[in-house]
């Protein structure tokens, strides 16, 4: 009796896949370098200057170096947002490989979902090292209300990844999809309060950072560090920006 040979499990071609891309994702150094790197540097940095462990005004109790460990979690997504997923998958259709994997079972979508669970599983780790950091080296307090911050952690990353998705979705190639991610990673960083924080912005500012996708996800953060379960607005601006960005992304993409 002649056996057939059988196709491999849909589960397991993605698996594969998705460990292809996590391991591109590793050795094009992007997300982990500028994700991870670059930003812990910079908290350690920051944690040994003595200025920064004073209160800030309006800030709750919050010295200005525990505002810095949210926005530098932030800072994380915002890369991965702007620069490596994006630059990728505009690289990908840059160079025909979403063009060629149409044509096959394993198709363009799985790429997608490889190049996301990659870099999510990079803002997860860099998420966990920075609180460690901060906690075990500068005596940051873990937020007092973790579930919050998990919830309000999820949602900007979802809203951030999202838009990672739509720059990728309308840039032809690596170099525009650079120029486009720079051009919004700048403000959405200042709108997090990276150099000036919020809560010391000119009146004008302080009203539009609540609806940026990082001045919502700050808002959300501060919350939960202060012990409250996040406001509905952050939360609400976050799922807004997740759910449009992905909807006209999946309208808009290309895959040649």
């Amino acid at each position: 009796m002649t056996v057939l040979p059988t196709a491999a499990p849909l589960g397991s071609a993605t698996w594969r896949l998705i460990k292809a891309e996590s391991t591109l994702s590793v050795r094009d150094k992007v997300g982990p370098l500028w994700g991870i790197g670059f930003p812990l540097l910079l908290l350690i940095i920051l944690g040994s200057v003595p200025d920064l462990r004073e209160q800030v005004e309006n800030g709750g109790g919050l010295t200005y170096f525990d505002l810095y460990v949210p926005v530098l979690i932030l800072f994380n997504l915002a890369v991965l947002a702007t620069a490596s997923l994006p630059v990728t998958l505009a690289g990908y259709r840059e160079t025909g490989v979403l063009r060629r994997m149409r044509t096959t079972p394993v198709g363009p979508a799985r790429v997608l979902a490889g190049q996301l669970v990659a870099n999510f599983a990079i803002a997860v780790i860099a998420m966990v090292l920075f609180l460690a950091v901060a906690g075990a080296g500068f005596g940051v307090d873990l937020p007092r209300h973790p579930l919050g911050f998990v919830l309000a952690w999820l949602l900007a990353a979802a809203a951030l990844l999202a838009i990672g998705l739509l720059i990728a979705a309308v840039a032809p190639g690596r170099g525009p999809a650079t120029a486009i991610g720079t051009v919004l990673f700048f403000p959405m960083m200042f709108f997090a309060g990276l150099w000036v924080p919020i809560s010391q912005m000119p009146p004008l500012l302080r009203d539009i950072a609540p609806y940026t996708p990082l001045g919502a996800g700050m808002g959300a953060f501060q919350d939960a560090y202060q012990g409250h379960f996040p406001s509905a607005g952050p939360l609400l601006t976050l799922a807004a920006y997740a759910v449009v960005s992905a909807f006209v992304a999946v309208r808009w993409f290309r895959w040649e």
